[in-house]
C-alpha cells in the first residue's frame, strides 16, 4: 500500500513539469508536515500518582527520576532517537518563541527534570527531552511526563490545563487508594472539549487489594459526569517483572498491553487516518488543478466551434476566483468579523472572571483582621484563582477559534469540504512575567505603642473628667476621673488597633488590585496573540487556495484561446499529449484516493 509521503513525492515528481511552483510548495508543506508531526500525549495527574513510573513502564526504560523523594518539577517529553540522549530546553524569549537547547548527560536527568535536583524549577527550564530507541515511538509518538500539580485547580494544574489544546491525546493517572475527586472529573470534563483522545489510568493495583470496588466506583462517576473515556488498571510493578522475565501471562495481567494498544490504535491510527485524509485532500487538490487545464484544452480542441462557450465559463470562474482574494470576500469578513468578536468576547469573560475574584478577595480581607497574618495563605489562594481564570479563558478561546475556522471554511467554498490547517495553539505562560502577590509589613503595633496610645488616651481621659470634677469639690485625682482615664485609654488603644487593620487592609487591597491588573494585562495580551496567529494563519491559507484556482483557471483560458489557432494535424497531436499526461495524473490521484480507503495501513510518516 502507498504510504501519504510516497503519495506526496509521486504528486510531486507529476507537477514538476508544470512550473506551478504554488502547488508544488503546498505539496512540499504536506510532505513536511508528515514527516515532522509529533503525535502528542500529555501524561497528567496529581503529586505521587505514578505518572514518572507509568511512562518508564510503556517505554521499557528508566528515563523518568522515580524515588519516593522525587517528583517531577519540569515537564519531561519522551520522544524516539536512534540513539539515547536528553536535552534541556529553555525559553529565552517567550514572545518570540525562542529557545535554548542544552544537551545534558541522560544519567543526570534528575539534577534538571526533578524536585530535588531542580527544586521549584530553578532553572527556569521549558521542560527536558529524552530520546529512546522504541518502537512505541517510533510511529511519531511523544509522551509528555507534566509535574505533579498537588490538585487539579492548583497553579500548576492551570498550566496543564493550557497545554490541553496543544495535545493528541491525555491520560489521567490516578491511583488505586481512593476514588476521583472532584477536580479530578472537572480536568476531564475540559480535556475532552479541546482534546481529541482522553483516557484515565488507574495505577498501583498491587498495592491496593480493593483496587476493582475503586474501579467500579470511578467508572460510575465518569458515566455519572458524562465523561465518555476508557480506563486502564495497570500494576508497573508486575509490568517491570514481565519486563525482566519475559514472562507474557504477567505482563497482560499488569494491564499495559491494553494500555499499549489504545495508544497504537486510538491515538496513533487516529492521528495516522487524519494525516492520510489530510495528504490525499492535498494531492487530489493538486493533480485536478493541473488536470482542470488539460481538460479545459482538450474539450477546445476536440470541439472548436464551443471554444467561445467554454471561455466564457472559464472567465466567469477566474472572476470567482479573483474575488475570493478580495477583502470583500465572504470568508475574509467572516474571518474579521469573527476574529473581532473573539477579541470582545474573551476579554470580556477575562474580566468578568477576575472582577469576581476581586469581589471574593475583598470580602475575604474584610471578614479577615489582619491581613498580614494569613498574607501567604491568601496570596496563594489569589494567584491559583488567577491561574485558572487565565487556563480557562484560554481554553474557551481555543474552543471558539477552532469553530471560527470551521465556519470561515464554509464560507469560502460551500460546495466543498477543505482541510483546515493546524491550528494548534501551543501552551503559554502569560502569569510567568506577572509580578508575585506581595504587601508591605506595615506599621507593628508594638507593646510600647499600645502603651503610649493608651496613655495619651487615659491622660486626656483623666484630665478633662479631673477638671469636671474640681467645680463640684474633687480633686483632679479622683476616682472618677482615673476610671474615665483607663476607660479612654483602653479605646484609645482600640481605635487605634482598628485604624491600623484598616490601613494594612486598604493596603492589601491595592496589592491584590494591582496584582489582577498586571494578570489582566499579560493574560489579555497572550489571548490576543493567539487569536491573530490564528487569523494570519486562516488568512494565509484560504488566500493560497484562491491563488491556486485562479493561476489554475488562467492556465485554462490561456490554453482554450490557443487552441483556436491550432491546426488539425497539431489538435491530433496535443489531444494525444492531453490524453496520456490526464491519465498519469489519475494514477497519481488513484494513490491518494487509496489512502482513504479503510484497509490502508500507511503510516503518517
Amino acid at each position: 500500500m502507498t504510504t501519504p509521503v510516497q503519495a506526496v513525492e509521486l504528486a510531486l515528481s507529476a507537477v514538476e513539469r508544470y512550473h506551478r511552483p504554488d502547488l508544488e510548495s503546498r505539496l512540499r508543506q504536506a510532505k513536511a508536515r508528515l514527516l515532522d508531526d509529533q503525535v502528542r500525549v500529555l501524561v497528567v495527574g496529581e503529586f505521587k500518582q505514578g505518572k514518572s513510573m507509568l511512562v518508564n513502564a510503556l517505554v521499557g526504560a528508566p528515563v523518568c527520576p522515580v524515588f519516593d523523594d522525587i517528583s517531577t518539577s519540569v515537564p519531561t517529553v519522551v520522544r524516539y532517537a536512534d540513539e539515547p540522549a536528553a536535552t534541556a530546553v529553555r525559553s529565552v524569549d517567550p514572545t518570540r518563541q525562542r529557545t535554548e537547547r542544552v544537551p545534558i548527560p541522560v544519567e543526570r536527568l534528575a539534577d534538571y527534570a526533578s524536585e530535588t535536583g531542580n527544586p521549584g524549577n530553578r532553572e527556569r527550564l521549558s521542560h527536558v527531552e529524552v530520546g529512546i530507541p522504541r518502537s512505541l515511538l517510533a510511529g511519531g509518538l511523544e509522551l509528555i511526563d507534566t509535574p505533579g500539580v498537588g490538585g487539579l485547580s492548583s497553579v500548576h494544574g492551570a498550566a496543564t490545563m493550557s497545554a490541553l489544546p496543544s495535545a493528541d491525546a491525555v491520560l489521567l493517572v490516578s491511583d488505586a487508594s481512593q476514588e476521583y475527586t472532584a477536580p479530578e472529573l472537572d480536568f476531564l470534563r475540559q480535556a475532552i472539549a479541546v482534546c481529541p483522545n482522553v483516557a484515565c489510568v488507574l495505577t498501583k493495583t498491587d498495592l491496593y487489594p480493593e483496587w476493582r470496588t475503586i474501579a467500579e466506583r470511578d467508572r460510575k462517576h465518569l458515566a455519572a459526569a458524562g465523561i465518555d473515556a476508557p480506563m486502564f488498571t495497570v500494576s508497573t510493578t508486575m509490568r517491570w517483572h514481565a519486563l525482566e522475565s519475559g514472562d507474557g501471562e504477567l505482563n497482560t495481567e499488569s494491564g499495559y498491553p491494553a494500555l499499549v494498544q489504545y495508544l497504537r490504535k486510538d491515538v496513533l491510527g487516529r492521528a495516522g487516518e487524519l494525516a492520510r485524509r489530510s495528504t490525499a485532500h492535498d494531492v487530489l487538490a493538486v493533480t485536478e488543478a493541473i488536470a482542470g487545464p488539460l481538460r479545459a484544452e482538450q474539450s477546445a480542441q476536440q470541439n472548436p466551434e464551443k471554444v467561445q462557450e467554454l471561455i466564457g465559463r472559464l472567465t466567469e470562474a477566474e472572476r470567482r476566483a479573483t474575488q475570493l482574494k478580495e477583502r470583500s470576500a465572504r470568508w475574509q469578513q467572516t474571518l474579521s468579523d469573527g476574529v473581532a468578536d473573539l477579541n470582545a468576547d474573551i476579554d470580556y469573560d477575562l474580566r468578568d472572571r477576575l472582577r469576581e475574584i476581586i469581589r471574593e478577595a475583598e470580602a475575604a480581607l474584610d471578614a479577615g483582621g489582619d491581613p498580614t497574618k494569613t498574607w501567604p495563605q491568601f496570596s496563594a489562594w489569589v494567584q491559583q484563582a488567577a491561574a485558572s481564570t487565565a487556563s480557562a479563558n484560554f481554553l474557551w478561546a481555543t474552543q471558539r477559534a477552532r469553530r471560527l475556522a470551521q465556519r470561515v471554511a464554509e464560507h469560502f467554498d460551500e460546495e466543498r469540504s477543505q482541510v483546515l490547517p493546524a491550528l494548534r495553539t501551543e501552551p503559554s505562560d502569560p502569569l510567568r512575567s506577572v509580578r508575585s502577590l506581595t504587601v508591605r509589613e506595615g506599621e507593628k503595633f508594638t507593646i510600647g505603642r499600645r502603651m503610649l496610645t493608651g496613655l495619651k488616651g487615659g491622660y486626656m481621659g483623666m484630665l478633662m473628667f479631673g477638671m469636671l470634677g474640681t467645680l463640684v469639690g474633687f480633686t483632679l485625682l479622683n476616682p472618677i476621673s482615673i476610671g474615665a482615664g483607663l476607660l479612654l485609654g483602653g479605646k484609645s488603644i482600640g481605635e487605634e488597633r482598628k485604624r491600623i487593620i484598616t490601613r494594612k487592609q486598604t493596603e492589601a487591597k491595592a496589592a491584590l488590585r494591582r496584582y489582577i491588573d498586571d494578570v489582566t494585562f499579560h493574560v489579555a495580551k497572550d489571548s490576543r496573540d493567539m487569536l491573530r496567529g490564528v487569523q494570519r494563519d486562516l488568512r494565509d491559507h484560504f488566500t493560497a487556495l484562491a491563488e491556486q484556482m485562479k493561476r489554475s483557471l488562467q492556465e485554462s483560458l490561456q490554453a482554450a484561446e490557443k487552441s483556436v489557432k491550432a491546426s488539425k494535424s497539431e489538435r491530433d497531436a496535443r489531444l494525444a499529449e492531453i490524453a496520456a499526461e490526464l491519465r498519469r495524473l489519475e494514477a497519481v490521484g488513484q494513490q491518494a484516493r487509496g489512502l482513504l480507503s479503510p484497509g490502508n495501513p500507511g503510516a503518517a510518516a
